[in-house]
């Protein structure tokens, strides 16, 4: 029986922001099959089965299921029911909050894992607060990541957000999801509608040497981003510096 989360008090609290409860359903399934926990072939329970799982009426997961059939994440077969195609789109931030578009030299999406090394409280600084729109010196949470496919270390990224908007945003690093835009929404109520983004390049300094395992003289790759959430507020300033030795970025307008 293929691993589905149930109407728990994460799922509660997504309906409590007035989404639709079908793209409550679709976001629980999406995110399941993209943590590995619906594997490419698994079959899903009946609708009406589904609907108990999630506490929810038939036509609700019907209308689900009927959506991600038309993105490419299921197939619906006759005798053998909804199946688990093994296809994701190259990028969809509406479906998946995986904000990461590092292609390999084959053009396939690569499939990475993160890992936070270090949280801290700071106050804003004059940049910061005029990206995030706050008051220098108001407090901010940074954190830092590094970006590993296949075991190697590929990207390495700072974010910054307000304290106001996370208040109770987890010390522990290892209590950051990995996918952190779910996270936002999920949490916070913050849903990252929009991106604005500056791409450059840059020799390494000492620090992407250390995260990405560079030698020295290197160029890396440079993306400095402010996200905006349904508001248009900005809500989330983040740096990434990557290596593209194996790998490109790839930027796709839907």
């Amino acid at each position: 029986m293929p691993e589905l989360p149930n109407n728990s008090s994460e799922s509660m609290r997504l309906s409590e922001l007035s989404l639709p409860l079908y793209e409550v359903v679709k976001r629980q399934i999406t995110e399941a099959i993209m943590l590995g926990k619906l594997e490419p072939g698994a079959v899903l329970p009946s609708e009406v089965a589904l609907a108990q799982t999630y506490g929810v009426a038939v036509g609700t997961i019907r209308r689900a299921l009927m959506d991600l059939t038309n993105d490419g994440l299921l197939s619906r077969r006759r005798k053998t029911g909804t199946v688990v195609t093994g296809r994701k789109p190259q990028h969809s931030l509406r479906l998946f909050f995986q904000y990461f578009r590092l292609h390999g030299l084959d053009g396939t999406l690569s499939k990475s894992v993160t890992t936070v090394t270090a949280i801290a409280s700071a106050e804003a600084t004059s940049v910061q607060g005029a990206k995030l729109q706050i008051e220098e010196g108001a407090p901010v949470v940074t954190f830092h990541r590094v970006r590993h496919v296949d075991d190697r270390p590929i990207m390495h990224e700072t974010l910054t957000l307000p304290r106001e908007r996370v208040p109770d945003f987890p010390d522990n690093p290892a209590q950051v999801p990995p996918l952190f835009y779910l996270h936002l929404l999920d949490k916070y109520g913050i849903r990252i509608s929009a991106i604005r983004e500056q791409i450059g390049a840059d020799l390494a300094t000492d620090a992407d040497a250390r995260w990405l395992e560079l030698t020295l003289p290197a160029a890396v790759l440079t993306i400095d981003e402010v996200a905006y959430d349904q508001m248009a507020v900005p809500v989330l300033i983040s740096a990434h510096r990557a290596t593209t030795a194996n790998h490109r970025y790839v930027n796709e307008v839907q």
